[in-house]
């Protein structure tokens, strides 16, 4: 009877929280508290929005307010944070309420960024045209070819200048002063 799961709704719930931080970061060595704080934020939003076993993996946090968490690095995560939460189904999502300007212009930046990587593939699929591909897929190999030739000649180039180097080498191959190849010839 216990293992019954709760029915979901599929209604969005949106609500505002100002979560203290300060109090369970205290506890824990300075190296970790940033951690800790991702993980109290986690745990109040579970309590609060009656999340079933308090699963922790059901709770998404922005990039926003993960970077706001460690903006002062890992020792020194602020003292409270204000955040909106949405509950949709059984995933809740938590945003930060108040966004500082760094914060914000970074996000800007990378939707910007995002919105226009989309826009190009858009374009590329479109333009492309199954004739287009065939004649691609011959260029390709054809490039292929020039490259494995490219390669056979590199390496006999090496090969030669190779031996260049030995055939010059000081004493030639018996590699020996030739004071001593002098003496050894006298003998």
């Amino acid at each position: 009877m216990a293992d019954k799961k709760p029915e979901t709704k599929t209604e969005k719930i949106e609500r505002e929280y100002v979560i203290p931080l300060r109090e369970k970061c205290r506890s824990v060595p300075r190296y970790k508290k940033a951690n800790k704080a991702i993980k109290t934020i986690k745990e109040f939003v579970a309590r609060h929005m009656k999340i079933y076993d308090r699963d922790l993996k059901k709770i998404k946090v922005d990039k926003a307010l993960n970077e706001m968490v460690w903006l002062r690095g890992i020792r020194k995560p602020p003292i409270k944070i204000k955040v909106k939460v949405i509950k949709d189904g059984e995933i809740v999502r938590v945003e930060a309420v108040d966004i500082l300007d760094k914060i914000k212009f970074k996000k800007a930046r990378e939707e910007k960024r995002e919105k226009k990587a989309t826009d190009v593939g858009k374009k590329k699929k479109a333009e492309k045209k199954p004739e287009e591909e065939k004649k691609e897929d011959g260029v390709k190999k054809e490039e292929e070819k020039e490259k494995k030739a490219a390669v056979v000649e590199a390496g006999k180039q090496i090969e030669k200048t190779a031996a260049k180097q030995t055939k010059h080498m000081k004493g030639g191959k018996t590699k020996q002063p030739k004071h001593q190849q002098r003496k050894a010839l006298e003998k």
